[in-house]
């Protein structure tokens, strides 16, 4: 009876190896496959920041009239373009602040982005203080940085997030208490303060830019297939499924005065054949509709991955 006991045992034991190395390697496949999936991106615009601070006029200053807000919206835009989830938009009018003109200034170049950020820097300061023991000096430099950015829904005009990030950059430099010598500020400590500030805000800022769905839209009709916006730069990639969809009417809030576009009713479902193309702005895609019906009007539908 005892024998029959652990031979059992030993056989359930020697099955949980055998079935264990299976399903780990199973559920690792599932996460590579899930992790390759094509993220489309969005379309973005970035303001310069303004330079709120109390230093704007020093020696933060260029020939343009702020280094310090150039520096902001530059590294936003290089972090923003290394997720590989956006493209980003060079403004004309890349010494405006403000968010009415830059909306009014996209439209007239037709330019379709869908965000638009604007920015500010805050707070700015440096700081430096030392100690010294018997036989060395310990001198610590230190600049501060705190940025403000708001997200603007180009399609609405209005701020739909907002978020405050800050950063501090620290040298340490240590020199013998009888030398002559001594270091001077550190300047590449303000570029990595504001690097700080800005890193401290780019993944809530992604996510909230990534939560609304992909939209493209139909061009023209070719010989029996459609052109689309967009194409592999983009993310869209040959075989792909997109969902058509015809808008909803506009109707004006009347406790707000807001104009609403009320949501799209599904149209039909078209596969993308391939991309042409130079550059991620100029790209567009064949299209051939799987199902459902598309009238002549091709301004009344777009297109959406989800």
């Amino acid at each position: 009876m005892r024998k029959n006991i652990f031979f059992s045992a030993f056989i359930f034991f020697v099955a949980s190896l055998l079935y264990t190395p299976y399903s780990f390697s199973q559920s690792s496949s599932l996460d590579i496959n899930s992790s390759s999936q094509a993220t489309l991106k969005r379309k973005v615009a970035i303001a310069r920041f303004s330079n709120e601070t109390q230093s704007g006029t020093t020696f933060l200053v260029d020939d343009s009239g702020d280094r310090l807000g150039k520096q902001a919206s530059d590294i936003l835009s290089s972090k923003l373009a290394a997720t590989g989830k956006f493209m980003m938009f060079e403004r004309s009018d890349k010494d405006e602040i403000d968010s009415e003109k830059i909306l009014a200034g996209l439209k007239s170049d037709g330019v379709a982005v869908d965000y638009l950020i604007i920015g500010s820097v805050s707070e700015f300061g440096r700081s430096v203080d030392s100690e010294s023991k018997i036989f060395k000096r310990t001198k610590n430099q230190r600049a501060y940085a705190k940025v403000n950015v708001r997200l603007v829904d180009v399609s609405t005009g209005r701020i739909i997030y907002s978020q405050e990030g800050s950063g501090e950059a620290i040298n340490t430099a240590e020199s013998k208490v009888l030398s002559k010598t001594s270091a001077g500020f550190d300047q590449s400590l303000t570029d990595k303060a504001i690097s700080s500030a800005i890193a401290s805000l780019v993944s809530k800022l992604t996510e909230n830019m990534i939560n609304k769905p992909w939209k493209s839209y139909l061009l023209s009709k070719e010989e029996g297939s459609y052109i689309i916006a967009g194409g592999l730069l983009q993310g869209i990639k040959p075989g792909t499924n997109l969902v058509v969809y015809k808008k909803g009417r506009t109707i004006k809030n009347p406790q707000t005065g807001a104009m609403l576009e009320l949501p799209g009713k599904k149209a039909g479902t078209v596969r993308v054949d391939y991309s042409f193309g130079e550059d991620a702005f100029s790209e567009i895609s064949f299209v051939s509709l799987i199902n459902g019906e598309i009238s002549d009007d091709l301004q009344k539908y777009y297109l959406s991955d989800q």
